[in-house]
């Protein structure tokens, strides 16, 4: 029910060692305003509702289906939000769940853990935070990751970051990874040339010779969930399992852990950590995800067999014709039900369908 694409060694032996393990779950929310560039995502239908993404996923992941909301799941240009996936799983199998606010535009609707950091600025300006907030993220990141290695036999780490992709793009090209034209994205064919032209933008505006430390790598181009998971992965790699559950943006952050590690002498246990995402995106043949895997090396990359091509409802099928694909710790969540228990693909469909009929019942009702 899993599948390992890069690393195969140390995947199927990180699989053997949680086979049956009771995870945790930290959900990180961030914010780029590289998100608010029109047609860059389309987790979202205008720049607005995009500001609010992050925010709606997290009410909806901590409360499940309710008559109202401060902030509905946005509109989308077609599917579902990953958030059903990941609440579908937390609410089946009880699993302990930590939302933090690494850096948001607006006040989240629910109780979130505030690492007081910031929304970060375009990565086209060069300058997407300051310095001194991303080694505060940073620390953030060292010590809560310590704490949440009491709260599980892994950690599942996923993020929420509405163009997180395109950062997640300047932030390897920054650290030496030709990733140019691999990325995923949110929309069905891939907008690649969009998102390396906002990447040279920023990349221009930069003297890469100068930048040794990768934190200041991260202020310039990155968003502030990628500092944040670098470091909870990093100190809770340490004692535990950690799987780092996304796809492009948790393979630039694999790589940022690395870079950080030996930048600053940082102990890491790195054959503690996977990535874990879905196959709509490791599948994706507008990206080459798998190929990035093996660049970045060092860190297995999984994928669940979930699949939505049988669902009844057209939401969820479009997943199969290459929307959102990823979100929320979606995929990890997801190979945590076949790590636990053997689910099959078709039993974690059926709890993700009843929760979305459940979602549809009350919101036509609310509506009506």
């Amino acid at each position: 029910m899993i599948y390992v694409y890069s690393e195969l060694e140390s995947g199927f032996r990180w699989l053997r060692q949680h086979h049956g393990a009771n995870p945790s779950f930290a959900c990180v929310l961030g914010f780029t305003a590289t998100g608010l560039i029109s047609g860059i995502s389309a987790a979202g239908a205008t720049p607005e509702d995009r500001e609010y993404t992050a925010i709606a996923d997290a009410e909806f992941l901590a409360r499940g289906v309710q008559s109202s909301y401060q902030h509905p799941l946005p509109i989308l240009t077609a599917g579902a939000s990953p958030t059903f996936i990941s609440r579908a799983v937390v609410e089946a199998f009880n699993i302990p769940t930590y939302i933090f606010n690494a850096g948001l535009p607006h006040s989240p609707t629910v109780d979130t853990i505030d690492l007081l950091g910031v929304a970060a600025r375009c990565l086209s300006s060069g300058q997407a935070m300051p310095l001194q907030k991303v080694q505060h993220l940073f620390n953030q990141g060292l010590n809560w990751g310590n704490r949440l290695a009491d709260t599980g036999d892994y950690l599942i780490i996923g993020e929420c970051v509405v163009g997180g992709t395109t950062t997640a793009l300047a932030l390897l090209t920054a650290l030496g990874i030709e990733a140019q034209g691999m990325v995923n994205s949110s929309h069905p064919c891939c907008n690649h040339q969009q998102k390396w032209s906002v990447v040279e933008t920023g990349l221009s505006k930069l003297d890469l010779t100068q930048f040794n430390d990768p934190l200041a790598l991260v202020a310039a181009v990155g968003d502030p969930m990628q500092i944040v998971v670098a470091g909870m992965a990093i100190s809770a790699s340490r004692r535990i399992g950690v799987m780092l559950a996304g796809g492009t943006q948790m393979l630039a952050v694999s790589a940022l852990i690395k870079a950080i590690a030996n930048y600053h002498q940082l102990s890491l246990q790195l054959p503690n950590i996977v990535v874990g995402t879905t196959r709509w995106v490791t599948e994706d043949p507008t990206g080459n995800t798998v190929g990035l895997a093996k660049l970045v090396s060092g860190v297995p990359l999984l994928a669940t067999d979930l699949s939505f091509a049988t669902s009844r409802y057209p939401s969820l099928r479009a997943y199969t014709q290459g929307y959102v694909k990823e979100g929320v710790g979606a995929g990890g969540c997801a190979i945590a039900t076949h790590l636990k228990q053997n689910w099959t693909s078709t039993q974690l469909l059926n709890i993700i369908e009843s929760l979305f009929a459940r979602y549809r019942r009350l919101r036509m009702n609310s509506v009506g």
